[in-house]
């Protein structure tokens, strides 16, 4: 067995089992291409399929458009048509409809290959995603590298159709040969040990990849917040349609992509993809230092409806605490202010005369008289009385 050889087949033995289809292999050979001669080789209008194997590698199938629509043809009517179906630009449905034909091939070679040294490169790829434009594999795939195998097909019985199946992978594998090819001199014992450790490794290749696939599967909600304000309440029960909400002029460079909890996630900046709003992330190393702060410096605002309103108390300086001075009685709190006290109502003392003398009438117990007594101080009165 040989990777020629092993490619061949799988082509041939999938789409007679799988679609019905008859397919001959007019020629089948590799050549090693760097990413940037990668998409040359590539037919106008040619499906592509991004493939994913061991180690995080990426590769890519393509299909140009005569073997994407006899696949399609064979699998909605059952037969081919009588002409070649002009060529189109490949749908994400069609994509669907041959990713089993891809895995299939791709598990064939690996089956093929599983006792030679080649599984490590040709092994553990399968159907990842599709593209509609071979721009973005400069972006995808990694600058090194590739085999490129380029299959001629006849393709039904009479082989009236000419079609072509391009397979590339890394050059230099990253899987692992699970088992030592015949002939390295094993004995039974070390053969019945391989065995056991190949059978192991399958089904810990297996566990693997159903993990894989339920956690990638798994749907994670992430939300691009524009732009936090905090307003009151009461502003917030009087939204109504057409209400605006002050933005500040840097919130379209300032996105941030937050998880679950209003966890940050990374930095964006708000754009525009293919008509749609998008956002693009941010470089790591210019938001790490703002990703670990506590918290985001918020713009300021300008005053809007949801302005609480200014403080009346904004314009008054604060008046120095003076101590209180009325423990002392000479102190100044006990003088009179200026002009006197106003006129106070006596009750049934009645008023007192323009002298500022008693009312006639009026005795004070235990003086008969005031002549005699002498002057008497002037009364001082505090004006806390």
């Amino acid at each position: 067995m040989t990777p020629e050889r092993a490619v061949s087949q799988a082509l041939a033995k999938v789409a007679e089992e799988q679609l019905s289809l008859p397919v001959q292999i007019k020629s089948c050979r590799e050549t090693r291409m760097s990413l940037a001669d990668l998409p040359e080789a590539l037919e106008d209008l040619s499906l592509l399929a991004v493939i994913e194997g061991p180690g995080e590698g990426l590769g890519l199938v393509a299909l140009p458009p005569v073997t994407l629509a006899t696949l399609i043809e064979v699998q909605t009517m059952g037969r081919l048509g009588k002409g070649t179906p002009p060529a189109r630009r490949p749908t994400r449905i069609d994509a669907a409809m041959v990713a089993e034909f891809i895995d299939g091939v791709l598990g064939a070679i690996e089956e093929s290959l599983i006792e030679m040294e080649a599984v490590a490169w040709a092994g553990g790829f399968r159907y990842a995603s599709f593209l509609d434009d071979p721009r973005p594999l400069g972006l995808l795939l990694e600058d090194i590298p590739y085999r490129v195998w380029k299959v001629s097909l006849g393709l039904g019985a009479g082989a009236e159709r000419e079609g072509e199946f391009l397979w590339a992978v890394p050059a230099q594998g990253r899987g692992q040969r699970l088992r030592r090819f015949p002939g390295m001199g094993a004995s039974p014992a070390s053969e019945a040990a391989q065995d056991e450790a190949f059978a192991r490794a399958q089904a810990e290749a297996e566990w693997a990849g159903k993990l894989e696939s339920t956690v990638l599967g798994t749907h994670v909600t992430l939300d691009a917040v524009l732009h936090r304000a905090t307003v009151p309440l009461s502003a917030v029960m009087g939204f109504r349609v057409g209400t605006e909400i002050p933005i500040s002029m840097d919130a379209l460079e300032r996105l941030c992509l937050e998880a679950v909890g209003a966890r940050k996630m990374a930095r964006a900046r708000l754009g525009q993809h293919k008509g749609f709003r998008a956002v693009r992330l941010s470089d790591e190393a210019e938001e790490g230092a703002e990703m670990e702060a506590p918290s985001l410096a918020r713009p300021h605002l300008a005053p809007s409806e949801f302005s609480a309103g200014t403080s009346p108390f904004a314009g008054l300086a604060a008046e120095p605490h003076v101590p209180s001075g009325l423990g002392d009685p000479h102190s100044v709190a006990y003088d009179l202010p200026e002009g006197g006290f106003p006129a106070m109502d006596m009750g049934g003392l009645g008023g007192l005369s323009d002298e500022g003398a008693m009312p006639m009438g009026m005795a004070l117990d235990g003086f008969d008289s005031a002549e005699g007594a002498g002057d008497l101080p002037p009364l001082k009165i505090g004006s806390g009385l």
